[in-house]
């Protein structure tokens, strides 16, 4: 069964196509949100393969998305491209105006277009707009792709390579050894305070540049959970720990001068109260019971519990998270440690459930592995989540009014 397109222009009328309900009155866990907008597919009844050949209105397997409030740019992982759309979209099904890693938008597969390397990409799955520049983690090809402008048109190629010696090269760590300078799936990518986080997954590290956006070729200032730049071992080689990651994935700010880091394959989110300047242990874990633990439990009621916590976002008071194998987005706020349960949580009735679409079928606010968030406050007042709900192959920004975030 093929994925049934949401039609472009259709608005939400209470009931998505194929059957699945709007809720009139959000349940009281999701504090106030609400689903807005799908931008990609539905699967009536169940989840479905995309199609053969994909468009400007269809996605396969997003992991990434980012927003202002205005605009919206989002990994397409599965088509090995990026989409923008310049305006916020109003109506479900919305066309992205501008495709990025590939020649068109039905051309599909890493690196294809005929330009190869230097024009294509390898599952896409961090975006980032950073005073104006768009930034893609284009993890597969072990690197960094930053555009100087939010480009306009269409196959509009990079402006810089960071992580590989040229943009006609993708091996990793640049071919030879990990260093502060090289990559190995860099999987999520953000500024915060001025600092330049990266998720260099495949050498279970997080790199920081202190100044924002590196130059090509620059080290990074600071290696964080490895004992130097050349080691690249999961959880240092040793057991789990305040100050090593398995599966490093996303960042969000504190709120007091901090950072969060969600260490997807230990089951955790890890906090430093301030930005580390050397390697150092995090101060605080959230989703296991102490510094030492990264088991998943899956066969138990899942409240206060993360199973691959692979998204963050900073919101007006606090965190979401997107806990990826439980199938939910969960509010937290930045005091939050241990087994804490969350503030709220969006796409379950309860805290403790986690099925797939809740075992029922795709509606608009149930969600089949998210893997990427961000948040923005809305000029007009009120709040906008764009959740990259990857199983579903879509991407649904949900808001949340300024009467029901006071």
């Amino acid at each position: 069964m093929r994925v049934q397109v949401i039609a472009a222009g259709q608005a939400h009328t209470g009931v998505l196509p194929g059957g699945g309900a709007q809720p009139d009155s959000p349940p009281a866990t999701y504090r106030g949100w609400r689903p807005r907008c799908v931008l990609g597919a539905e699967s009536p009844g169940g989840l479905a393969l995309p199609p053969a050949h994909p468009s400007a209105t269809t996605m396969y397997a997003p992991r990434a998305v980012w927003t202002d409030g205005t605009r919206v740019v989002a990994a397409d992982s599965g088509n090995h491209r990026v989409l923008v759309w310049h305006t916020l979209p109003e109506r479900d099904g919305n066309p992205a105006d501008v495709v990025l890693g590939q020649p068109d938008d039905r051309t599909e597969g890493p690196a294809a277009g005929g330009r190869g390397v230097a024009g294509g990409m390898h599952l896409p799955t961090g975006v980032l707009v950073h005073d104006g520049r768009l930034v893609v983690a284009d993890a597969w090809h072990h690197r960094l792709l930053v555009w100087d402008a939010l480009p306009e048109a269409t196959d509009t190629p990079p402006d810089h390579v960071v992580g590989q010696p040229s943009a006609a090269d993708a091996e990793p760590n640049a071919g030879g050894d990990p260093s502060a300078a090289t990559l190995y799936w860099p999987f999520g990518v953000a500024v915060v305070d001025g600092r330049c986080y990266v998720a260099d997954t495949g050498n279970r590290r997080v790199l920081v540049w202190r100044d924002g956006l590196p130059e090509p070729g620059r080290p990074a200032d600071v290696v964080l959970g490895q004992p130097s730049a050349a080691a690249r071992e999961e959880n240092r080689g040793e057991g789990v720990g305040p100050a090593s990651f398995r599966w490093p994935h996303a960042f969000a700010p504190d709120g007091t001068g901090g950072i969060w880091v969600a260490d997807a394959g230990n089951h955790r989110l890890l906090r430093w109260r301030d930005h580390p300047e050397s390697d150092r242990p995090a101060d605080v874990v959230l989703g296991q019971p102490d510094p030492v633990t990264g088991e998943e439990f899956p066969y138990v009621p899942q409240e206060g519990r993360l199973r691959f916590p692979y998204g963050l976002a900073a919101t007006a008071d606090g965190i979401a998270v997107a806990d990826t194998a439980n199938n939910r987005v969960l509010l937290h706020g930045h005091d939050a440690a241990g087994h804490d349960p969350p503030t709220g949580v969006l796409a379950q009735p309860t805290y403790a459930a986690n099925g797939e679409n809740r075992w029922e079928r795709v509606a608009v606010d149930t969600l089949c592995w998210p893997y990427g968030l961000h948040w923005s406050a809305r000029e007009q007042g009120g709040e906008l989540l764009a959740i990259a709900d990857s199983g579903n192959n879509r991407v649904v920004l949900w808001e949340r009014s300024a009467e029901d975030e006071a």
